[in-house]
C-alpha cells in the first residue's frame, strides 16, 4: 500500500479544508458581506458536493481510472479558485467559489475508493490514512490564526490557492487501483437505495451534516463576537481536531469491538450535546474546551464508522456512486442546508436558537438510525 503518498493527499486537502472552513467566513465577513450573504456563500461550498460528486463517480464507474478524475479535479480546482483574484461583489464571488468548489468536491470521494482499494482486506485500518488530514487541518488552522493575530484577513485566500495546488501536486504521485471484487459486485444501485437501513443511514448522514454546516459557518464568527481572538479561534479549532486525531489512531479497534452501526450511533448522541454547549456556553472555555474536544464523535467516529458502512454496502463497480452519495448527501446537501438555516436565523434569533437547531437535527438523526438501520447494519 502507498501509505505515505496516499497520506499526502489528505495532508494537503484538508489543510486547505482548515484555510476554508475556520477563517473563511470572517474574510467574507471582513469584506463587508453580512450573515445572509456569508451562509449562502458558504453553502456554495457545500452545495457542489450535491451534484459534482455523482456526475464523477458515474463516470468512474463506467469507465474506471479514478486517479485520472481525482487529477483533473485537483488541477481545475486550482484554476478555479484563481478566479477569486479576478472578480469582486457578491455574485462575482459566488461565481468563482462555484467552480472552484464543484472541482475540488470532484475528487475526494474518488480518493477514499482509491484508499480502501489499497488497503484490501483491512478497510478498518482507514483512520491510520485519513488521520494524516486531521494532521494537516491542525496546522494549518493554528499558523494562519497566527498569522491574522498581526495581519490582513486579505492572507487567506492565497493560503487556500497554494494549499489547493498542493493537492494537484500529491495527487500526481498517488498509483490508481482497481475496484475491489467482491460476490456482491454484481448488485445494482437502485436495488441498494431502495433498502430501508441504506435510507435511513444516507437520512442520518444528511441530518449529521446539517448540523455540521451551522457550525462550519458561524462557530469562527460566533467566537469572535464573544471577545475571542483570531489566536484563541485558531487553537479551538484545533483542539477539535487534535481530539479527531486521536481517535482516528484508535479507530480500527473501536469499529472491531462495537461496530460502525453503534459507534455512529453514539456519535450522533454526543453531537446533540455538543451544539447545545456551544450555543448556550459560548463565554465559559472550560465548557468550549470539552465542546471541541466532542469533535472527535461529532466527526471523528462517525465520519469513519459512516464511510466504513459505505465500502461495505456499496461493492464492486457501485464504489465511486456510494462514495459521491455519501458525499453528496451528506456534506453536499446536509452542509448546504446547514449554512443556509444558519445564515437565515443568525441575526434574528441568535446562535443559541441557531445551535439548537443543530442539536434538534443530530437528534432526529439519532432516532431514524437507531429505529431503521437494522440487521444488515449490524454485521458490519
Amino acid at each position: 500500500m502507498p501509505y505515505w503518498r496516499l497520506s499526502s493527499y489528505y495532508l494537503f486537502y484538508f489543510a486547505s479544508l482548515g484555510a476554508l472552513v475556520p477563517y473563511w467566513g470572517l474574510y467574507l465577513q471582513g469584506e463587508g458581506f453580512d450573515a445572509l450573504a456569508i451562509g449562502q456563500l458558504m453553502a456554495i461550498l457545500s452545495a457542489t458536493k450535491i451534484i459534482a460528486p455523482m456526475i464523477w463517480g458515474h463516470i468512474v464507474d463506467q469507465g474506471g481510472h479514478r486517479m485520472r478524475v481525482v487529477r483533473l479535479g485537483a488541477l481545475l480546482s486550482v484554476l478555479g479558485f484563481a478566479t477569486v483574484f479576478l472578480v469582486d461583489g457578491f455574485w462575482g464571488l459566488a461565481l468563482a467559489m462555484l467552480l472552484f468548489s464543484f472541482f475540488w468536491n470532484a475528487s475526494l470521494p474518488q480518493m477514499e475508493a482509491v484508499t480502501f482499494n489499497h488497503l484490501g482486506a483491512r478497510p478498518s485500518r482507514y483512520a491510520l490514512v485519513r488521520v494524516w488530514g486531521s494532521v494537516g487541518f491542525i496546522l494549518v488552522v493554528l499558523a494562519l490564526g497566527l498569522s491574522l493575530e498581526h495581519g490582513s484577513l486579505a492572507m487567506v485566500p492565497l493560503w487556500v490557492l497554494v494549499l489547493v495546488f498542493a493537492i494537484w501536486l500529491s495527487a500526481l504521485l498517488v498509483p490508481d487501483s482497481a475496484p475491489a471484487q467482491t460476490e456482491h459486485a454484481s448488485a445494482s444501485l437502485k436495488a441498494l437505495l431502495r433498502r430501508p437501513s441504506v435510507l435511513a443511514f444516507f437520512a442520518a448522514c444528511f441530518l449529521m451534516q446539517l448540523s455540521h454546516g451551522i457550525y462550519y459557518a458561524f462557530y469562527s464568527i460566533h467566537l469572535e463576537s464573544s471577545g475571542y481572538s483570531s489566536a484563541a479561534v485558531g487553537r479551538l479549532w484545533a483542539l477539535g481536531v487534535v481530539a479527531e486525531v486521536l481517535v482516528f489512531l484508535v479507530m480500527h479497534r473501536l469499529l472491531e469491538r462495537f461496530g460502525a452501526r453503534r459507534v455512529l450511533l453514539w456519535s450522533l448522541a454526543l453531537a446533540v450535546v455538543r451544539w447545545l454547549a456551544i450555543g448556550a456556553f459560548i463565554d465559559v472555555l472550560a465548557i468550549q474546551l470539552i465542546a471541541q474536544s466532542l469533535h472527535a464523535a461529532s466527526f471523528g467516529t462517525f465520519h469513519a464508522s459512516a464511510i466504513h458502512l459505505v465500502h461495505h454496502v456499496f461493492p464492486g463497480r457501485t464504489q465511486g456512486r456510494g462514495q459521491a452519495l455519501y458525499n453528496s448527501l451528506s456534506f453536499g446537501a446536509g452542509g448546504a442546508a446547514g449554512s443556509l438555516i444558519g445564515g437565515m436565523l443568525w441575526a434574528s434569533q441568535g446562535a443559541l436558537i441557531t445551535f439548537g437547531i443543530g442539536a434538534a437535527a443530530a437528534f432526529v438523526g439519532l432516532l431514524v438510525a437507531w429505529r431503521w438501520m437494522g440487521d444488515e447494519m449490524r454485521q458490519v
